[in-house]
């Protein structure tokens, strides 16, 4: 495992219909139990962080990330990804997307992530197509957002079902299927239904959205991509749509308000019980959420497929491991 790109093990994942889960870190403290917990339950994930992690909680930096990664690393069960790096943010602000992808990629991150989704779509294709020839000049694959997944903007969502009813936001499959042509993209993170977890001070505790999955959506942009697709705002999906999905084209799953709110529900009281809480939500995630304890041997053990474009080539020597 530890030989394994990070673009390989996601088609790995795809291939024995698994999924590598993408854990985000807004604390660094998280960091830790996340890493243990992937190993003791012997699966495979993604350390990630976004801008916004950065921005408006307290994982400092992206360089600050990579830092204590490289302390708690396990290069056997993780890999180091660079989460949404908006063009537009969610505050409308202009962001220097390229500047941050190159701190990452000389940081060491494994794999980035672009998110162009709040531009055009000629827009969003010419910054992916950017990066994606950034990332894999440095030997790393690139993921990209096509389709509206909600939840980041200040103020309230229109009323669920009315944006599920009518498809509003959600990924084209005939877009899709051009957008991977045309770029490059390793990965592709779609809206199908799904939303992200507030992040505004005045909502972050609020309970998040019980949001579903259009599965035969998500099917028909799986068969016209053909590359592993992303789910974002895992936490909150109910069991049977995420391994519907999982099924159907998922090959990562990114969570982050489920393991948040534990650590900053006892942070303030006890830092070692916040870790434990984030520790112990990880363990039931894996083993009984997503099912997917011991998925570190079925991806060692699978035989990738096929992809929509050339799958990134370089191999990254496994990190110091420091326990």
């Amino acid at each position: 495992m530890s030989a394994l790109d990070a673009a390989e093990i996601l088609n790995r994942a795809r291939a024995a219909g698994t999924v590598v889960p993408g854990f985000n870190i807004p604390y660094l403290p998280m960091m830790g139990p996340v890493v243990q917990a992937l190993r003791d339950t012997d699966s495979f994930g993604l350390i990630a962080v976004a801008r916004l992690e950065w921005e408006k909680f307290e994982s400092r930096s992206l360089e600050a990330v990579a830092a204590e990664y490289g302390r708690v690393a396990d290069a056997r069960h993780t890999r180091l990804h660079l989460d949404h790096v908006p063009v537009i943010d969610e505050d409308n602000l202009t962001v220097d997307f390229e500047g941050i992808i190159a701190r990452a990629i000389d940081a060491g991150y494994q794999s980035v992530m672009i998110d162009g989704s709040r531009l055009p779509l000629a827009g969003n294709v010419a910054c992916t197509r950017t990066v994606a020839g950034m990332a894999h000049a440095a030997g790393i694959p690139v993921e990209a957002e096509l389709g509206a997944v909600m939840g980041h903007e200040a103020g309230p969502l229109p009323p669920y079902e009315e944006l599920f009813a009518s498809g509003r936001g959600f990924t084209d499959p005939e877009e899709a299927g051009a957008f991977v042509r045309q770029t490059g993209v390793d990965w592709l993170s779609v809206a199908v239904g799904n939303v992200h977890g507030a992040i505004s001070a005045a909502r972050k505790n609020e309970t998040k959205l019980a949001a579903r999955l259009n599965v035969e959506h998500l099917r028909r942009i799986a068969d016209r991509t053909r590359v592993p697709l992303v789910l974002h705002g895992g936490t909150g999906i109910p069991k049977p749509c995420i391994l519907d999905a999982i099924r159907n084209g998922i090959a990562k799953l990114n969570i982050a308000t489920a393991i948040r709110q534990p650590y900053e529900a006892l942070k303030a009281q006890s830092v070692p019980k916040a870790r434990q809480a984030v520790y112990d939500q990880v363990v039931t995630i894996v083993r009984d959420e997503l099912n997917i304890e011991g998925n570190a041997r079925l991806i060692r053990a699978a035989l990738p497929v096929a992809t929509g474009c050339a799958p990134c080539t370089v191999s990254h020597e496994p990190l110091t491991m420091n326990h």
